[in-house]
C-alpha cells in the first residue's frame, strides 16, 4: 500500500530500504548500525528492522565486527542495468568513432574500480581493445580519472587507500597528492588524459558524462602515434558533444 507520507505517493520503506544501499555505497566499504541510522536520519530499531530484511535478501551482509556492506545480489542487478546502458549508449560511441577513426568507451565507477560498460572498436587494423566488463584501477586510465574527478577529493583518498596505487607502467602516478593534483587539472580543462599510464604507447582523453546517476564517463583511445596530445583539440569538443547528448539518455531512462 501506497504511504502517503512518502514524497510522490510511493513506498517509504522502499524509499528507506534504497536510502540505506545508497548510504553504504556511498561509503566504500563497512558501515555500522549507529553511522546508518544518523547518514539516514532514521531511528536505529528501524535501520535494524532494513537491514536485516535486506541481509535475509542477499542485497546486505552483515561481517564478523557486525558491520554492513553491500551484498553479492547486488552484483547480478548492477550487470542487468550495465548491459541496458551499454545497448543504448553505443549509437553514441559509433559517432565518435565516425568522427575521430579511434576506440570509444563508457565506464562507470563501481565500488572502487572503473568498469568498461560499452566500447565500439576502431576499424584500423591497430587499435585499442578492452573488454565490455572489464575492471580497471581508476587511478591510471583516462576513464578512471574522469570518474574520480567528479568525486570530492576525500572520496578519492578512501577509495585509493582501499584499492592500492599499482604502477601498470612507468608513467603511472603512484602517489595519491600527485593523483588529487592531476584530478585538480582534470575538473578545471574539462578532460582527463591517459599518457600511457595503463599500456605503454596508448593515448586516451576521456570526459565526464554529466548528470549520469552513477559517475559516469566516455574516452577515446588509440595509439600514441595516431592519437597526439594535439588531437586533444579536435577529439575533447566532439567527447563533450556525446556526453551532453548521452546525459539527456540518462534523465530519458530515468524516467
Amino acid at each position: 500500500m501506497a504511504d502517503p507520507t512518502a514524497p510522490g505517493g510511493g513506498v517509504q520503506s522502499v524509499r528507506r530500504a534504497f536510502d540505506v544501499l545508497e548510504i553504504m555505497a556511498s561509503a566504500s566499504g563497512a558501515i555500522g548500525i549507529s553511522a546508518l541510522a544518523e547518514a539516514s536520519g532514521l531511528p536505529v530499531p528501524t535501520i535494524h528492522r532494513l537491514t536485516r530484511t535486506l541481509v535475509d535478501l542477499g542485497y546486505v551482509r552483515q561481517l564478523p565486527s557486525r558491520r554492513y556492506s553491500l551484498g553479492a545480489r547486488l552484483i547480478r542487478l548492477g550487470d542487468g542495468a550495465a548491459q541496458l546502458v551499454g545497448s543504448w549508449s553505443r549509437p553514441y560511441l559509433a559517432e565518435l568513432v565516425t568522427a575521430t577513426g579511434e576506440t570509444a568507451n563508457m565506464a562507470q565507477l563501481d565500488g572502487i574500480t572503473a568498469v568498461y560498460v560499452a566500447q565500439v572498436p576502431s576499424e584500423h587494423s591497430m587499435r585499442t581493445f578492452t573488454e565490455v566488463g572489464r575492471r580497471v584501477h581508476p587511478h591510471c586510465t583516462g576513464v578512471g580519472k574522469a570518474l574520480l574527478a567528479q568525486l570530492a577529493d576525500d572520496q578519492v583518498r578512501r577509495i585509493l587507500a582501499r584499492s592500492g596505487m599499482p604502477a601498470q607502467t612507468a608513467n603511472t602516478m603512484t602517489d595519491p597528492e600527485a593523483l588529487i593534483a592531476d584530478l585538480d587539472l582534470v575538473r578545471q580543462r574539462g578532460f582527463a588524459i591517459d599518457e600511457g599510464e595503463q599500456e605503454i604507447g596508448v593515448r586516451c582523453f576521456s570526459v565526464a558524462v554529466p548528470d549520469a546517476p552513477t559517475p559516469t564517463a566516455i574516452s577515446i583511445s588509440g595509439p600514441a602515434t595516431r592519437v597526439t596530445a594535439d588531437c586533444a583539440q579536435h577529439i575533447v569538443p566532439l567527447l563533450q558533444q556525446v556526453a551532453q547528448a548521452l546525459s539527456a539518455e540518462f534523465r530519458a531512462h530515468a524516467v
